[in-house]
């Protein structure tokens, strides 16, 4: 299995093949996803001190925050899926 780097910001890269969901961190669900992400240690901050502006769910339940817009973040993915589709 190939690992497919996604940038997060910052020089930040976090593997496409393990990502789950890529949603905006404004909803109160969220926000305990990101607190209970933080109390079992499974809570990664990319945002180098900058308001989280995109939390990104894995398939290992790690989460991350990143300061860049989830549709960016979602962009970065899709291109990259289209860029590897083999008909």
């Amino acid at each position: 299995m190939d690992i497919h780097p996604i940038n997060i910001g910052f020089g930040n890269i976090v593997a496409a093949n393990r990502i789950i969901a890529i949603v905006s961190p404004e909803s109160a669900p969220i926000k305990r996803i990101i607190t209970e992400a933080r109390d079992r240690g499974q809570l990664i901050d990319a945002t180098y001190g900058r308001r989280t502006r995109a939390v990104i769910i894995t398939d290992s339940s790690h989460v991350i925050l990143s300061a860049i817009q989830p549709e960016t973040v979602a962009h970065r993915f899709i291109s990259h899926k289209e860029s590897n589709f083999n008909p």
